[in-house]
């Protein structure tokens, strides 16, 4: 299934979202639409088809077809805009969303659009992801936050076997799995976005890291963090 127009957009979440829900988004895209004329949040373009290009292309990461999205903390890197991050925590306001981003402005829109849309879930945090104190979640998302590898470095310590990573990636999605590191021991696969058809979505599950020994070999270990297989 293949999504391309605003009102197919707003059709597919009003299928499966209620008033209040689709309330809070409308919400946030007003504000979203005057707050980029003070700072460049997304292309101005993408504002033309905002509920394709940002509120179902985010939303559609609660639907994806081989995986039960578990409930609890969710947990998402380099929010900038608010996407996904933003629209998942007006979908689903009884779950505990995490937005980090290193920029204040960034950070202060972020809490200004949760506060406008009336929500009590979302926790804001301005700092790196690399100073994020460790911590667990059940749901890791980012979306154009780093190349896979990157990120999974920088963020496998909020994981858990359990954990279901979301990640947009765009066209790449199929190339960073590819060629993603050897070291990594996951189980992940990618599914195509309802939104754009050359674009993918890296979900699935990160067991561990394996650690490169003086031999020059892979050693799995098991860590607090994860179990390498």
């Amino acid at each position: 299934m293949n999504v391309e127009s605003e009102a197919d957009a707003r059709a597919w979440l009003e299928a499966r979202y209620d008033a209040d829900a689709m309330a809070r988004l409308t919400r946030l895209v007003d504000a979203l639409s005057e707050e980029n004329g003070r700072q460049n949040l997304v292309s101005r373009p993408s504002l033309m088809s905002v509920w394709l290009r940002h509120i179902l292309d985010s939303a559609q990461l609660l639907h994806v077809s081989r995986e039960t999205v578990p409930a609890g903390p969710w947990l998402d890197l380099g929010s900038g805009a608010g996407f996904p991050g933003l629209v998942i925590a007006a979908l689903q306001p009884e779950r505990p969303v995490t937005l980090v981003d290193s920029r204040r402005l960034r950070t202060e829109w972020l809490a200004r659009a949760t506060a406008l849309m009336g929500l009590t879930n979302v926790e804001v945090v301005l700092s790196r992801v690399e100073d994020v104190p460790d911590r667990k979640w059940q749901v890791i998302s980012a979306r154009a936050f780093a190349p896979l590898d990157r990120l999974l470095d920088v963020a496998w310590r909020f994981s858990t076997p359990e954990t279901l990573w979301l990640l947009p990636k765009g066209a790449k999605a199929q190339h960073e799995l590819e060629t993603l590191g050897a070291e990594w021991n996951r189980v992940f696969h990618v599914e195509q976005s309802l939104t754009d058809l050359s674009a993918g979505i890296i979900v699935g599950h990160l067991h561990g890291r394996a650690e490169i020994v003086r031999t020059g070999t892979l050693a799995s270990q098991t860590r607090k963090r994860g179990s390498g297989r």
